[in-house]
């Protein structure tokens, strides 16, 4: 993570203060559900909330001490009778360090996953409002990056919209599952703790327990996680590449807002670059490549090893600040999007009603044709069309050339040819899609 990239409300979650502090609460909780079944003093309990709640765990004296014992929890614990006193001696009672580091990462988890829901619920908004603002604005639809159909740019990011729905779900169902708290003990048996301590602690905390832990939470929850964490990124590379693809100069259907005093180049001042969706594209890459890795950790050596440990140092923070930046950098860019009807009305035009040519194939057909004959004639006569707009030749249109093929006006009479370059033909369905997608808000 670079503060470059990194929203403070994400790396709150990830700073040692807070992974300090939910370690505390962790040990007190179950310091609370001990006392209540009497296996340390009630008294003591007390202390180690009364002490420890308002407490500023001093992170520099933590690291000191691990520098020579090389055990985290242990550095902490130490650090934390400094602070409690003597009934330190009940805190961690029947405990192992994977109880306090994996219930705690599943806090963060799920801390953080709250703030990506929030950011996809942005990213939503954004695209909802931009899709109903442009529900009727004809555009070109492209396959291989060649004009092929009409469609309407609201469509385009109602699809979008559809999408990140979709990237919501996953993300409620990997939060909802990473939520696990584990508190017992070692090699997970509940030998030296009962399971009821588990349960107070994942009350307390939020979580739910988890069903067979062998000393750790297995993996395939985290690996589910930051999966789901790298589907979301690729939605918002798909996003920003189409983004950028209707910035570029030949196109130039739409383009990231440009504010006062921006500058795109320090060579060609009259540069306006993609530059927020290319960083939002190497972003999502970073993303991905941080799922990789955490499918690696659900293989772990019997009940437990820490080889997942240091990806996950690295992942736990690094995955959930980029994509959560990414998210809210999105949704600022749909949001301010520029948008030109006029250009794709002109890009709409640029084929000489080639785009019809699949509507003129059918009716080909319906009439007699067989539809290798009908394509045949579709296509001599939308060639030459294709030919001179590459050449930049001003020639008879798609239309012209069918009204003077006497094959086709054979089976389709001239003056019904001009029916078929309808444009609301191909979206005259628009209103269903938005209902699919948004029910009673699509009439919005």
């Amino acid at each position: 993570m670079i503060p470059r990239y990194a929203r403070p409300e994400m790396t709150a979650i990830w700073s040692p203060e807070t992974r300090f502090r939910i370690w505390f609460e962790i040990e007190a909780h179950a310091a609370d559900a001990l006392a209540d079944q009497g296996v340390i003093p009630k008294e003591a309990a007390w202390t180690i909330w009364d002490k420890g709640r308002d407490a500023v765990f001093d992170v520099a004296r933590i690291d000191a001490i691990e520098r020579e014992t090389k055990h985290d929890v242990i550095a902490f614990l130490t650090h934390l009778a400094e602070i409690v006193g003597p009934d330190a001696r009940f805190v961690h009672q029947g405990m192992t360090s994977s109880d306090v580091l994996d219930t705690c990462l599943a806090v963060q988890l799920k801390r953080a996953g709250e703030l990506l829901l929030a950011g996809t619920a942005r990213v939503l908004a954004a695209l909802k409002r931009r899709a109903l603002e442009h529900k009727h604005t004809p555009t070109i639809g492209r396959s291989h990056g060649i004009h092929a159909e009409p469609t309407t740019f609201g469509l385009k990011l109602l699809g979008f919209y559809a999408e990140f729905i979709r990237v919501r779900a996953r993300l409620e169902t990997a939060c909802e599952e990473i939520a696990t708290c584990a508190i017992s003990g070692a090699v997970g048996t509940f030998a030296q703790i009962d399971p009821h301590i588990e349960a107070h602690v994942a009350r307390a905390m939020g979580l739910k327990p988890e069903p067979v832990s062998t000393q750790v939470i297995p993996r395939d929850r985290h690996a589910a996680f930051f999966a789901a964490l790298a589907v979301a990124a690729a939605s918002v590379e798909r996003l920003a590449t189409e983004i950028r693809h209707l910035q570029r100069t030949e196109v130039l259907e739409a383009e990231e807002y440009f504010s006062e005093g921006q500058k795109g180049s320090s060579a060609m001042p009259h540069k306006r670059n993609p530059v927020l969706t290319e960083n939002l594209t190497g972003l999502a890459r970073m993303v991905r490549a941080y799922a990789l890795p955490a499918l690696e950790n659900v293989a772990l050596w019997h009940e437990r090893d820490i080889s997942h440990s240091s990806v996950e140092r690295f992942i736990g923070p690094d995955a959930t600040i980029t994509l959560d930046f990414a998210l809210n950098r999105l949704a600022d860019v749909v949001d301010k999007l520029v948008v030109y009807p006029e250009r794709m009305r002109r890009n709409l035009d640029l084929l000489g009603g080639l785009v019809h040519s699949q509507r003129v194939l059918l009716a080909l057909t319906q009439a007699g044709a067989s539809r290798e004959d009908a394509y045949r004639l579709v296509q001599r006569n939308a060639m030459p069309v294709w030919h001179a707009m590459q050449s930049g030749v001003t020639g008879p249109t798609f239309l012209d050339n069918l009204r003077a093929d006497k094959e086709v006006t054979a089976l389709l009479p001239p003056q019904s040819l001009s029916g078929l370059f309808d444009d609301g033909f191909h979206v005259r369905h628009v209103e269903t899609i938005f209902a699919r997608v948004l029910g009673p808000d699509a009439a919005g």
